[in-house]
């Protein structure tokens, strides 16, 4: 289990975003290890809930679901309520059963586009994920295997238009890389969301156990 123990507290430590939340964005190409990260930092908060953008993503509109969250989530932790979310299902491509996401001290938002310009405004903090494009691509073709061959080769193009049109990364207030054996926290290339605690110095992440 890697040790965020300390990018936990800081995270704790920051001024709710979105109403009581502190609205925490992990952001970064496709393949580039969002997912896994973020389970380990909502671990490290206690089990901080998580929103994944792919439930709110479909195959007719990669990118096209900020109104979605907004109306679903945003407003709804905005006011400290519980937000309700009709979540994908790209197997039957429809969306399922809603599901809920309570208005916790810190919620997760990961995957690509959480940092884009319609939420930053909200977050308290934006972590990117600092793997380079084809590298990150590579490494989500590899592990969907050929039969997602086709999907891939529409998303990497969507996904390299949305980041031409709308970066996250110039935003971040953290650069987070992947280690043999942990992560390494940089400072960001931006002031992003503004955050009051950044990354003065390299920080490394290392399993505790």
């Amino acid at each position: 289990m890697n040790d965020l123990s300390l990018l936990a507290a800081r995270l704790r430590a920051l001024a709710p975003s979105c109403g009581p939340v502190r609205l925490i964005a992990v952001d970064g190409h496709a393949g580039s290890g969002k997912s896994t990260f973020t389970s380990r930092l909502a671990a490290a908060l206690g089990d901080a809930p998580v929103l994944h953008l792919d439930d709110l993503a479909t195959h007719e509109s990669f990118f096209t679901w900020v109104d979605r969250l907004r109306e679903q989530v945003l407003e709804p932790l905005e006011r400290g309520e519980r937000a309700r979310y009709a979540p994908y299902d790209w197997t039957a491509r429809r969306f399922g059963t809603p599901r809920g996401l309570e208005p916790a001290p810190v919620v997760l938002i990961e995957g690509v586009g959480a940092g884009r310009r319609a939420l930053r405004p909200r977050l308290a903090r934006l972590l990117w994920m600092d793997l380079a494009a084809a590298e990150s691509w590579e490494r989500g073709r590899r592990r969907d295997g050929p039969a997602l061959s086709d999907f891939w080769d529409g998303w990497t193009a969507a996904e390299a238009e949305h980041f031409s049109a709308d970066p996250s990364r110039s935003h971040a207030d953290a650069l987070v890389r992947q280690l043999p054996v942990g992560y390494e926290l940089l400072e960001g290339l931006g002031t992003g969301a503004g955050a009051t605690h950044s990354v003065t110095d390299r920080e490394r992440f290392a399993p505790s156990c």
